[in-house]
C-alpha cells in the first residue's frame, strides 16, 4: 500500500475531501492541520482570547492558575 501527502488550498479542501471519500479504493484518510495557521485563524484565535480575557475580568469566566496548570503536566 502507498502513502501520498497532498497540500490542498483551504478553499478547495472540503471539495477534495468529499471527492476522496467517494473513491472506494481509498482505505484510510488521515487529516492533519497545517503547521502554520492561516491569517484568518490567527485573527479568530486572538479575538477569542480577548473575549475570554474580558469575561474573566468581569468575573463571568473561571480560569486555572498557571501554577496548578503546570503541576498537572
Amino acid at each position: 500500500m502507498r502513502h501520498v501527502t497532498l497540500y490542498i488550498p483551504d478553499n478547495k479542501y472540503p471539495l477534495f475531501m468529499e471527492l476522496a471519500r467517494s473513491i472506494d479504493f481509498i482505505k484510510k484518510i488521515e487529516e492533519e492541520e497545517s503547521e502554520e495557521p492561516s491569517k484568518e485563524e490567527v485573527i479568530r484565535n486572538l479575538k477569542r482570547g480577548f473575549q475570554e480575557m474580558q469575561l474573566f475580568k468581569k468575573g463571568k469566566l473561571k480560569t486555572t492558575p498557571a501554577k496548578d496548570f503546570l503541576n498537572e503536566l
